[in-house]
């Protein structure tokens, strides 16, 4: 409405200007040399308009003569980059949906209309990563790195590309110059702090710890938790080294991650080493709350150094109460009550807070069961049956991070380079499955453990025979092999009983031979297809028996965590593992 009055207005004034032109009497006088010109005003004027725009137009049609060449350049550039537009958008769109060739064509297309733009770049990099060609992929890299504009994305595909080709110490200089470029830069900040723990570089992934806070790249709680971390690797480190400094350490850890199992188990120690008894057990108190352990629980009981371990035993219990028996890991303070009852010689006690699990045992019950079975009655038949079982029972909770399972707690995953990755928790070989169980136990242990304990006796004058499998009646029955974990019966028949004779005061006593109760039927059924084995010792160490679908760790690989071949088999060692598995599997190396 107001362009209306106003153009209203416009046209009034030029009608107004007009009329008073035209009012004006007289004449204007042109003498241009012969040529004389007299017309009156409003001719004059009107003549002057006229001349007016025919000079506006011959200017506009010199400029556009003028600029033609100009526009026709821009124009065509501007197709050309609307070309290189429309195969950028295309070769993304083949790249995420994974077509090879199709990406290869755009990626050409858009280096041949737009070869500076940015995402023609990231276009032909990508594509050259799908197809397959590093070097390719590399080299366009290595381009956009050295351009101002796309600089930390260049760093960050060299990154990767490093990552893939192993190249460690070439990862870690383009990650420290991109966090050079960029202190907020998650990736690099990560990549480095990942890289600095890896090699122990407690204190510089300390101070890169303090820039992703600064930076806002972790809250408050997670900063905390993380120093914790890194500051109780470090105690560990120099635990044996500089004491002072671990001391330091730890205690500043324990304060910022109360809960941490080693940090509280390291500061009680301490703790406990300079006399402060109480405040050692309210640090291991205040973790146990939190996750029940079993080194919490060893701490605990060793917390006063030259208690006996009935002493041990009584402190353990107390731990225990203070876990509800309807918490998960109410059965870890079970285990330190046998664990500490079986040190002090109570087996009965041990028997008592056993006796809830030995029907579904894991390893830990079945080796503590075999243990108790040596110690109280000196049976190792029953305590080589609860071996056995021990091998065949589920799993306890490990120290488990990113599938890996290890004896002992670390600050970083091995397999991601993740930090406080490692979880107290069950393994994922022993879950339950739809499937039961993979080893049904045999006859022979159920019989061995159903058998009650046997009494030690003394042949007189005799020494310890060997076992003697009981024959059956029949005369033509060939007589069986002796098996090595026959109980032993007396030599006259199997139908008289062994007489106890006390034992007599000779020269060093031989080891007494066990006799098995009187039964009417023997407790080993005789094998005649097998022959005796030969007696071989029990390992120290009982191997972990897997589920068939984990893939576990490879046992020939070295010992170093950060240089194992995770996931790789031997045989194909020069195929690229790709990824971070592959990375931090040989990083350290």
């Amino acid at each position: 409405m107001l362009r209306i009055v106003l153009f209203l207005v416009l046209i009034a004034l030029a009608g107004a200007g007009a009329a008073w032109v035209a009012d004006q009497p007289g004449n204007v006088v042109l003498t241009w040399g012969g040529w004389r010109a007299s017309p009156s005003i409003p001719v004059f004027v009107l003549c002057l308009g006229i001349f007016a725009v025919l000079v506006v137009l011959l200017w506009s049609i010199l400029t556009v003569i003028w600029r033609m060449p100009g526009r026709v350049r821009r124009r065509r550039r501007e197709k050309r980059h609307a070309r290189g537009r429309h195969a950028i958008t295309h070769g993304l769109l083949a790249i995420g949906h994974g077509d090879t060739a199709l990406a290869r064509r755009h990626a050409d297309a858009a280096r041949r209309h737009t070869p500076d733009d940015p995402l023609a770049l990231l276009l032909h990099a990508q594509s050259a990563q799908l197809d397959g060609n590093r070097d390719e992929a590399q080299h366009a890299f290595r381009a956009m790195a050295e351009r101002e504009d796309t600089r930390l994305l260049g760093l960050r595909g060299l990154f990767i590309e490093a990552q893939r080709a192993d190249d460690a110490v070439g990862a870690v200089m383009i990650a420290e110059e991109a966090l050079k470029l960029s202190p907020s830069s998650t990736w690099a900040s990560h990549a480095v702090l990942g890289f600095r723990c890896a090699r122990g570089d407690w204190g510089g992934a300390l101070a890169i710890l303090d820039s992703n806070l600064s930076a806002g790249l972790i809250d408050k709680q997670a900063y905390r938790r993380q120093r914790g971390v890194l500051l109780t690797a470090r105690a560990l480190e120099l635990e044996t080294m500089d004491r002072d400094v671990a001391r330091e350490s730890v205690m500043e850890a324990v304060k910022l991650a109360p809960t941490l199992v080693p940090a509280a188990v390291l500061a009680a120690k301490f703790e406990s080493e300079a006399h402060q008894v109480r405040r050692a057990m309210k640090l291991v108190e205040a973790a146990w709350l939190a996750n029940p352990h079993p080194d919490l629980a060893d701490a605990y009981a060793h917390v006063k150094l030259g208690d006996s371990a009935r002493q041990r035993l009584q402190r353990v219990e107390t731990l225990a109460a203070k876990t509800p028996a309807d918490k998960p890991g109410h059965v870890e303070g079970q285990l330190a009550i046998a664990r500490a009852a079986i040190d002090a010689s109570e087996f009965a006690r041990a028997r008592e807070v056993l006796s809830p699990y030995v029907n579904n045992p894991t390893q830990r019950v079945a080796l503590l069961m075999a243990e108790l079975e040596r110690a109280e009655h000196g049976d190792s038949g029953r305590a080589r049956v609860w071996t056995l079982r021990a091998v065949r029972a589920r799993h306890d909770p490990a120290w488990t991070a990113d599938g890996y399972v290890s004896d002992r707690w670390r600050p970083v995953s091995p397999v991601t380079g993740r930090l406080d990755a490692f979880q107290w928790q069950t393994p994922v070989a022993s879950l339950p499955s739809d499937k039961g169980t993979t080893i049904e136990s045999s006859a022979f242990e159920e019989a061995m453990l159903a058998a009650p304990p046997p009494k030690r006796v003394t042949m007189a004058n005799e020494a310890p025979t060997e076992p003697v499998v009981i024959a059956s009646a029949s005369a033509a029955a060939p007589e069986p092999a002796a098996q090595d974990n026959a109980p032993p019966v007396a030599k006259e028949t199997a139908k008289e009983e062994p007489a106890e004779v006390p034992p007599e005061p000779v020269k060093p006593a031989p080891e007494a031979a066990e006799s098995s109760p009187v039964a009417e039927t023997p407790v080993f059924r005789t094998r005649a297809d097998l022959g005796k084995p030969a007696q071989t010792p029990i390992q120290t160490v009982i191997p972990i028996v897997r589920a068939p679908d984990d893939p576990g760790i490879d046992d020939d690989g070295p010992s170093d965590e950060f240089t194992e071949q995770i996931g790789t088999p031997r045989d194909h060692a020069k195929a690229q593992a790709g990824g971070w598995r592959g990375f931090w599997s040989r990083w350290g190396a």
